[in-house]
């Protein structure tokens, strides 16, 4: 802010002289009291500006936070800067000392250093000369040194964040698998000219390292590190690449992972998104680490040995635990639960992968059904016939699955004249509404919290009310890719009049991800503590004896890690529909 005042201040001054008196010839308009309060505030913003380089010098050298590494160009801007204020303030002095005025406290700072050159009016003059040259060449060093230093981001920041994506937070960009000659990233090039400009715009300031699950669990991946291991990357294989494309080149056989980027980093990503939402300038992190996982699934199959069962899963049986398709609506024996090929209905509820399959998820799709009949709502379930929708393998990085299996169930809808969805899992969710209109879906998709909370709303179902201590778990793709967070509150708000008891200062959009994300679930988490017992520590801070959760992953992360910390006489997880349920009359 201080440096921004002296900017308009220096500026000011330049039009007052070089346009306005010589050009147009008027009289200058920097005098009275307006001058007066002109020079205190340039003075006043100087002294702010040299707190803030004293406090950023004590931050970064003294208290040293792990989120901020220090490169020498760090000092070299800071004390530069420093210096060309305090410059300011010299040349200042030593005007007022070779030419006092009676105005001259006005500038307080200046006004003081006065004290100093209160000899030979021509040595002051002197001095001056001095000082003005100084202060001259170093601010315009300093304007010269922007492009070679991290203060570049000054220029390619804002060019970023005016070209962010315009598609939605949810959706990954889509591979054209018919005419790519290539999958993913295997080289710097391989990048879209947005994910490099990214690169080129990092600050270094680490927020993204502090939000992210995976380090603060003491896996070897940071967003930070990852971002700027690949604008290392960029720098030195750059050159090459393009003398490649112009056909000068030789070879540049070392991929990115393994060179660049270790394997274990873009594996150990949840795909959370906090990453993302705490950059200052925009970088999206999740999408090159994604594009990564293709190059290492589809052009070296080369990832972790688990998930060959998972993606056999989905290839046989159209889901991640394999177990046979044809068993996928029996934990609704007798619901008696519509089939939507065969009933009129308004809703298609698609259960999911874990609704369908998970024992402790099971229960919770049983909780769903008694609400939707309790009241009367037209819905069906596709069955034996429904199929993954195709989330776990496209974050993953196996496009090709993911999206054999989005264009099935696109088919399928079509087919049954489907356009209405209601899910249970924030994954399905979050792909069928933001992703499936890549290959030509319309729909119109709800979380089953943005439906049970209409139902609430329309007086469809009857509540009664409780007070017991219950807090919420904000799931990574209902709140930071959806922005849902005010639906699954003001449900529990009314059955419990009290609220919610939230994790203090992990709630919303700073929630910790319960490390299920990203294909997360069907990993073996071998690396540092288990982010679920993490989030299991900070969500025994609020005081509740209950966490409510809105995401079939959430939920078994949390009933696994409760368990497996010993706490399920302090705690226990429970899932929105369950609680919704417990309460109706």
């Amino acid at each position: 802010a201080g440096f921004v005042l002296l900017l308009i201040g220096t500026t000011i001054v330049s039009f007052d002289y070089d346009v306005w008196r010589l050009i147009f010839g008027q009289e200058s308009f920097l005098k009275g009291d307006f001058y007066l309060v002109f020079s205190l505030i340039l003075d006043i913003a100087g002294v702010i500006a040299l707190i803030g380089i004293v406090v950023a010098l004590l931050r970064r050298y003294i208290q040293k936070p792990e989120r901020l590494n220090n490169l020498a160009d760090d000092a070299i801007f800071l004390i530069l800067l420093a210096v060309v204020i305090i410059g300011g303030y010299f040349v200042e002095g030593t005007r007022l000392a070779a030419k006092p005025v009676e105005w001259a406290q006005w500038s307080p700072v200046g006004y003081w250093l006065s004290g100093f050159f209160s000899g030979n009016v021509a040595t002051t003059e002197l001095w001056h000369r001095i000082f003005w040259w100084s202060h001259l060449v170093l601010a315009f060093g300093f304007i010269a040194y922007i492009p070679f230093s991290k203060l570049f981001h000054m220029l390619s920041s804002p060019i970023n964040i005016f070209f962010r994506k315009s598609r939605p937070k949810g959706e990954l960009k889509s591979i054209d698998i018919e005419t790519v000659e290539s999958f993913g990233a295997t080289q710097i090039s391989d990048f879209t000219w947005k994910d490099l400009l990214d690169l080129d715009v990092c600050t270094r300031c680490g927020r993204c390292q502090d939000r992210c699950p995976a380090w603060v669990t003491d896996k070897p991946l940071s967003p930070k590190k990852i971002i700027l291991d690949l604008q290392e990357n960029m720098d030195q294989k750059g050159p090459e690449l393009l003398k490649k494309k112009n056909g000068t080149g030789e070879e540049i056989p070392e991929p990115i992972v393994g060179t660049a980027v270790h394997p274990d980093e873009i594996w150990a990503c949840t795909t959370c998104r906090a990453c993302v939402e705490s950059c200052p300038v925009l970088i999206e992190h999740i999408d090159k680490i994604v594009d990564m996982r293709r190059e290492r699934v589809l052009m070296e199959s080369a990832f972790p040995s688990e998930l060959n069962q998972t993606f056999r899963g989905m290839e046989n049986n159209f889901n991640p635990w394999g177990i046979g398709f044809s068993k996928r609506a029996e934990w609704a024996e007798g619901l008696d639960i519509p089939n939507a090929a065969e009933a009129e209905i308004d809703v298609l509820w698609y259960v999911g992968c874990a609704g369908s399959f998970d024992d402790r998820v099971k229960r919770v799709s049983r909780s769903f059904a008694n609400i939707m009949e309790a009241a009367g709502v037209k819905y069906g379930i596709l069955g034996e016939e429904e199929k993954c929708c195709g989330e776990t393998a496209r974050r993953l990085g196996n496009e090709y699955l993911a999206q054999t299996l989005m264009e099935m169930n696109v088919e399928q809808f079509r087919e049954l004249g489907i356009k209405k969805i209601v899910t249970l899992c924030p994954h399905c969710f979050n792909t069928f509404k933001n992703e499936y209109q890549q290959f030509g879906a319309e729909l119109e998709v709800y979380h089953y919290t943005e439906f049970i909370h209409k139902l609430i709303e329309d007086e469809k179902i009857k509540l009664k009310s409780g007070n017991s201590a219950v807090t919420f778990h904000d799931s990574c793709y209902l709140g930071r890719y959806n922005d849902i967070y005010d639906q699954p509150r003001e449900i529990i708000r009314a059955i419990n009049p009290q609220g919610v008891s939230e994790i203090p200062e992990k709630n919303r959009d700073e929630s910790l991800c319960c490390g299920a994300g990203g294909g997360r679930m069907w990993m073996e988490e071998n690396i540092g503590t288990r982010i679920n017992h993490k989030r299991a520590d900070q969500i025994m801070t609020s005081g509740a004896k209950t966490v409510i959760s809105a995401c079939p992953y959430c939920l078994t992360m949390f009933s696994d890690g409760i368990k497996e910390k010993e706490v399920s006489d302090k705690l226990e997880a429970m899932d929105i529909a369950e609680y919704v349920e417990k309460a109706m009359i």
